[in-house]
């Protein structure tokens, strides 16, 4: 009886450790980074695109201010009402989503850097 306590007690902690690095990974249910994760990662695909070049100044400005805006509309969500709602979380990732797509074309548009 005491061994399969000894097995149950381990497999319980195993299966805590896995679940508690998943969270640690800030990733949701749904497969999808937080709002935050995507904010960072959108801003390291703008730095990387102006160093290699696929992105003129031009681009990568407008492309910044639209990264502002969408924390600017961030903030303001959670501000108001003192929580992040479900609806305002959804509205966001499609800001992010569309921002996303924006900095996908300006990358592959054919433009480049004088270097």
């Amino acid at each position: 009886m005491k061994s399969f306590m000894k097995w149950f007690v381990m497999a319980a902690l195993v299966a805590a450790i896995i679940s508690a690095t998943g969270l640690a990974q800030g990733r949701r249910r749904d497969g999808r980074d937080g709002v935050n994760a995507r904010e960072r990662h959108q801003q390291q695909r703008i730095r990387q695109g102006v160093r290699s070049g696929e992105l003129t100044r031009v681009e990568a400005a407008r492309l910044e201010r639209q990264q502002a805006q969408i924390r600017f509309n961030e903030a303001i969500a959670r501000r108001s009402g003192g929580e992040f709602t479900p609806r305002e979380r959804a509205r966001i990732q499609r800001q992010l989503d569309r921002s996303s797509r924006r900095i996908y074309r300006q990358k592959h548009d054919g433009q480049d850097r004088d270097r």
